[in-house]
């Protein structure tokens, strides 16, 4: 079993915020990660773009330089990848945690699938893009259907069907459709979602109008089967041909993860676990929370830009601690 004084769940940006915090205390700690470094972005979009501008993206004050205002997904992943090779970050990847469990002094054992650790404090900065939210109907298991978008060129001269109207559906639909796919959406509200980045948001709504992409608003998927979909319109059902569902709904934290770790919900409010804002501690004394995580199911609550403050708060409440 090893000894740590801090062990940090997740390698996001947010976790590596944490352990860049906790090295410059001088605190002994270690970050466990389940899949790759910096894992959500490494599954990101092949093309996307983020929002945030470069210096918005960066943590522990070290300088993120990018060819245009706001980067893209590479270049995040290598600034990251730099950031924690250059600090040499103690980091341990394809990590999964399995078990967390308080003892009676107060310290934590965890378990994963490869080693045990015992220590003072956790934070947990496990993001939210490992679980999509599902639709619920039948057929969403057949393989033609995908929650996840990597890149168009599998798409290219096939039939899409794009399930969603905020910026993953709106990019996946672009993409696709300028490599040569027919591409339909359907959308649940009546327009697309006022969240799309405001440099595409034109390009969908004028690709909609001119008829380039097929778009069916106040509208729900309710049944799919190998080569075709029925959705329901507010002129009836239709049945429309597709080869491939790229079903953008979002996704969810693991707040079954948080609940084994004892942390409670609000559950009138997205299902936010209980913490304080003043120094991110969690309702188990010495566990803490960072990043997306603390939103719940209200995903677009936290970002890296406005939750890279949680590293600080967090140190600052175990150094005042020691």
């Amino acid at each position: 079993m090893q000894e740590k004084e801090i062990v940090i769940i997740g390698a996001g940006p947010i976790g590596l915020a944490c352990g860049i915090e906790a090295q410059k205390a001088g605190l002994d700690y270690i970050i466990i990660e389940k899949g790759a470094l910096v894992n959500s972005l490494f599954h990101y979009p092949l093309l996307m773009t983020f929002f945030s501008t470069s210096e918005k993206l960066e943590i522990g004050g070290l300088p993120f330089t990018s060819i245009t205002p706001k980067p893209g997904r590479q270049e995040a992943i290598e600034y990251y990848r730099r950031v924690t090779q250059n600090l040499r970050l103690n980091i341990n990847l394809y990590e999964e945690v399995h078990d967390l469990k308080q003892q009676t002094d107060n310290t934590f054992h965890i378990k994963t699938g490869k080693n045990s650790y015992h220590a003072k404090y956790v934070i947990v900065a496990t993001g939210f893009y490992d679980i999509p939210v599902t639709l619920n109907i039948p057929g969403e298991t057949l393989p033609k259907v995908q929650h996840y978008y990597k890149e168009p060129h599998a798409y290219a001269f096939q039939k899409i069907l794009v399930i969603g109207a905020q910026n993953s559906a709106v990019d996946a639909a672009l993409e696709t459709w300028r490599k040569g796919a027919e591409v339909t959406m359907v959308v649940r509200q009546k327009e697309i979602g006022p969240r799309v980045k405001y440099w595409v948001k034109p390009d969908i709504e004028n690709r909609i109008e001119e008829g380039s992409i097929k778009a069916y608003f106040n509208s729900e998927v309710k049944a799919i089967r190998q080569d075709e979909a029925d959705i329901r319109t507010p002129q009836g059902m239709i049945t429309i041909k597709n080869d491939f569902i790229l079903a953008m709904t979002g996704y969810q934290p693991n707040l079954k993860l948080l609940q084994s770790f004892g942390i409670a919900l609000y559950e009138d409010k997205n299902f936010c676990p209980h913490y304080n804002p003043e120094t991110m501690e969690t309702n188990v004394p010495g566990l803490f929370l960072a990043g997306v995580i603390c939103g719940g199911r209200d995903t677009h609550k936290w970002f890296i830009e406005n939750s890279r403050v949680h590293a600080i708060l967090i140190m600052k409440a175990i150094k005042d601690r020691r």
